[in-house]
């Protein structure tokens, strides 16, 4: 038994988030709340989402993992507004997904979750951090992809550099300490990644209060970051694109 009530804004904002990694994804609905991991089909991207079940207006469960085709609810998403309540609900008995919004019942056969396992998280000490407002990030990113594909990100105690060069334009973004909520890094680190990737998740962490940078020098990139008044927490993860990568 599945009951879970959720505002739209919520909803969509969780949506958008997986969208920007995967298609599919196996949402876990346990006790205290909504956990997913993912990672999309290169294995470049990781992403880690959960959600406190006190963000949902109503949470009645049994603990239940339910995959998704992330597309299929956005689409119904769109139809709502953000004040607007989004009711899943489901049955062993029927096998079926049911998302009410309004009027509308929107029936979907689920995904069989059992080929779609969570990815261990990596766990690592990254010898770089830093917290950086989310507008300041998303805007030096967007600017880095208008003349490239590959960013370097560079780090001191006292800096945090973004440095992109095209085939006839560069752009490079300085931060001074002051410019940050926190640095910390104890020798200086550089190391590359790939717009493309990074693009699309500025425009999930635009809009928010800090991003949280964990990296080193060819390090794997953690981004940390909360919506929902910090009940939605999401880690995501970018592999390095070593030097001699082509």
């Amino acid at each position: 038994m599945l009951n879970v009530t959720a505002r739209q804004e919520l909803m969509s904002k969780i949506v958008e988030t997986l969208g920007m990694v995967v298609e599919d994804a196996r949402f876990d609905f346990e006790e205290d709340g909504l956990h997913i991991c993912v990672v999309d089909a290169s294995h470049v991207a990781m992403l880690k989402l959960d959600v406190d079940a006190a963000a949902f207006e109503t949470w009645e469960i049994d603990e239940s993992k339910i995959g998704f085709d992330v597309r299929k609810v956005k689409e119904l998403l769109t139809l709502g507004g953000a004040n607007d309540l989004i009711e899943f609900s489901y049955g062993d008995e029927t096998g079926v997904l049911t998302i009410n919004l309004g009027k509308i019942d929107r029936n979907i056969r689920p995904l069989d979750n059992s080929v779609m396992s969570s990815p261990p998280v990596p766990e690592l000490e990254f010898p770089c951090r830093a917290v950086i407002g989310g507008a300041q990030f998303s805007q030096a990113l967007r600017a880095a992809r208008q003349v490239g594909d590959l960013v370097h990100f560079s780090l001191t105690e006292k800096s945090f550099t973004i440095h992109v060069q095209g085939s006839a334009d560069s752009v490079t973004v300085v931060f001074e300490e002051e410019d940050l909520v926190s640095i910390e890094c104890a020798e200086p680190a550089r190391s590359q990644y790939s717009l493309q990737y990074l693009v699309g998740m500025a425009k999930i962490f635009g809009s928010l209060e800090e991003v949280s940078l964990g990296f080193g020098e060819n390090f794997p990139l953690s981004m940390k970051f909360s919506f929902a008044d910090g009940a939605a927490e999401v880690e995501y993860f970018l592999a390095p694109r070593v030097e001699n990568d082509n």
